[in-house]
């Protein structure tokens, strides 16, 4: 009884908890006028809450690391799937971005705009920090351990991929919604290889490749100044 009480409230905090929150916080208009690393160690010391919270989980309901997703694989199978779901993001979000350059997508949020880095210590801070922490976080949260109790919820793969996927596009709502479909689009690729090896580790790679990536190049090469009407 206790495991299916903590097993519920932890998938109540991803899919409700976590969006409001983000939605409440960002709707103010003192977080744009914060200096981004004071918003990139606020992200980062949620992410590690969040994550600090999923270990208490799964103390609490006796699941394995193993269970979770922290197996290891070949390094060549590794490699493979890391560098293919980098390459298949990193194609996508070009695209996306492609398109809402033309007003054929939705536009990005003004708090996203504000979050690209603009200096070399913001890139460091992006690549070696922000990145790295949601590659962690974020895998082990949605992909591993939301992902595992989905599957023992529903004993259906698909169901627990899809639902896993749009609860992560969900805690990107502070994105607006092109940010929300992006990252639940992204959030199903990234299980791909989950569901294939049992494995978080090419996943996380390609997580903070991708959004490594996407804040130093993709996002000030695309969106440093608004599409032209």
């Amino acid at each position: 009884m206790l495991t299916r009480a903590v097993e519920f409230l932890f998938v109540l905090l991803l899919l409700a908890g976590v969006p409001a929150l983000s939605f409440l916080t960002t709707r103010g208009s003192r977080i744009r006028q914060a200096p981004r690393p004071a918003l990139y160690f606020s992200a980062v010391l949620s992410q590690w809450f969040l994550a600090g919270v999923g270990a208490v989980v799964m103390y609490f309901t006796s699941q394995s690391l193993a269970a979770t997703g922290f197996r290891m694989v070949s390094f060549s199978a590794f490699f493979r799937w890391a560098v293919t779901l980098t390459l298949i993001s990193l194609t996508t979000m070009v695209l996306i971005l492609f398109l809402e350059r033309r007003g054929w997508w939705p536009e990005e949020s003004e708090l996203v705009r504000h979050l690209l880095p603009e200096t070399r210590q913001e890139e460091l801070w992006c690549i070696f920090i922000l990145a790295p922490t949601a590659a962690l976080c974020e895998e082990y949260l949605y992909r591993g351990l939301l992902f595992s109790q989905l599957s023992g919820w529903f004993h259906s793969v698909s169901w627990s991929w899809v639902i896993s996927s749009v609860i992560f596009g969900l805690a990107h709502v502070y994105q607006g919604l092109s940010g929300v479909v992006r990252a639940a689009v992204l959030g199903a690729l990234l299980a791909y290889p989950v569901i294939r090896l049992g494995s978080l580790y090419p996943s996380m790679a390609a997580h903070l490749l991708i959004d490594a990536v996407a804040l130093v190049w993709l996002g000030p090469a695309f969106l440093r100044r608004r599409p032209s009407l």
